[in-house]
């Protein structure tokens, strides 16, 4: 599963812009009063301003080739400060074969950058942010996980691994869904979760508007 876009919603349109197309180097692809856009790999990602009263806070995780991990970070520590959890910066998930280190957007976002070993993602050039290849989860939040989950199966989607009412993945490792559950603090975060809105076009598949807590909008490719 590919994620093409990815919208998430931001009280800091000025901010968000800075960092992402200055600091992290990222191609501004849309450049209007009220969103933006910048290319990450193969996804876009846009920002749209809100009034909400609330400060929408996403996690969302950018694959980086399987054998980058180290100068990536590297590269992400010269701009930014690492989330730090019991002293460590970086997780090895045994059971994902992945390696990922985490890090705030100015919103409160937690962004992951993840070097997964099972894709065949391998690159001999030096890290740049040329080299994010694609966003690659995208937190969904839901009041009851497993019931959420699987009305998200019914639109053919499957689970990646066998999820639990805390949190269950859909979909693959080139794109998933991290179904988790309300109020469920972000790992590498003292963040708890939230729902705000989430749109994502997955290719050659349809669009998703997670609209409202527990509910989504499918609009299939025709």
């Amino acid at each position: 599963m590919k994620f093409e876009i990815i919208s998430f919603q931001t009280k800091q349109i000025t901010n968000m812009k800075e960092f992402y197309t200055q600091k992290l180097n990222l191609e501004l692809m849309i450049d209007e009063q009220d969103r933006f856009s910048v290319k990450v790999g193969d996804t876009e990602l846009i920002f749209k301003e809100t009034a909400a009263a609330n400060n929408p806070i996403y996690h969302f995780a950018i694959n980086i080739p399987h054998n980058k991990m180290n100068e990536a970070k590297a590269w992400i520590k010269k701009l930014i400060d690492l989330n730090i959890v019991d002293g460590e910066d970086e997780v090895f998930f045994e059971s994902w074969n992945a390696n990922a280190i985490y890090f705030t957007d100015p919103a409160g976002n937690i962004v992951e950058f993840i070097a997964r070993h099972n894709l065949n993602n391998r690159i001999e050039a030096p890290f740049h942010s040329n080299h994010l290849l694609n966003i690659s989860e995208v937190g969904v939040i839901a009041s009851e996980v497993i019931p959420f989950a699987k009305k998200m199966n019914g639109l053919g989607l499957g689970n990646w691994r066998n999820g639990n009412e805390g949190l269950t993945p859909i979909g693959d490792e080139e794109g998933l869904f991290i179904i988790v559950k309300n109020e469920r603090r972000w790992y590498f975060s003292d963040q708890l979760a939230a729902f705000y809105p989430v749109e994502a076009t997955i290719r050659n598949f349809g669009k998703i508007c997670f609209h409202r807590l527990d509910d989504f909008i499918f609009e299939p490719f025709s």
